[in-house]
């Protein structure tokens, strides 16, 4: 399956009860006219449905995953728990540059993974860890890579204002 990591999201918000675009929208935190193009999109694709009910207060638009999209988000989630399995081997074989490389390939995953809750956030965490980097360094960082984040030249870190070097209590007395 070739869709954008939100596509998946919103197909996945669908198939777990997110029936009306306003409930999408809210789970999915993606914005009205960016989630009506992906709605749109799924819909030309066969993998969901919409369908005007008759409501108390007028009509309602209900969308649903068909069995199509059922199966394609099934088999997305199955890809995606088989790319986190390959991390999880690669940390464990504590090879930093594979591992390091792999997460870069597949950064644009991490989203899609996180909402489906399959990535092990403490594992997660203990990778950057081996690496040397901190999460918000990657996710905020260069794309090509993650150089910069191991620069042992941290200008200005440690610096204060006290001259000495010391720390300044203020005890009461």
């Amino acid at each position: 399956m070739e869709e954008e990591p939100k596509d998946v999201i919103v197909l996945g918000a669908i198939r777990s009860g997110a029936k009306k675009f306003d409930k999408i929208a809210a789970v999915t935190k993606i914005k009205p006219d960016e989630l009506n193009k992906i709605l749109e999109k799924l819909e030309e694709r066969g993998l969901i449905s919409v369908n005007e009910k008759k409501g108390f207060f007028g009509p309602k638009i209900e969308i649903t995953t068909t069995e199509k999209g059922s199966r394609e988000i099934d088999e997305r989630i199955h890809e995606l728990q088989e790319e986190w399995g390959q991390m999880v081997t690669l940390y464990k074989s504590g090879d930093k540059k594979k591992l390091k490389e792999y997460m870069d390939e597949k950064r644009s995953f991490f989203p899609t993974m996180m909402y489906f809750g399959i990535i092990d956030m403490m594992m997660f965490s203990m990778m950057f860890s081996m690496m040397g980097i901190g999460m918000s360094d990657f996710f905020a960082g260069d794309p090509q890579g993650m150089e910069y984040a191991n620069d042992g030249g941290m200008d200005g870190a440690g610096d204060s204002d006290l001259g000495d070097g010391g720390f300044d209590i203020d005890i009461g007395f």
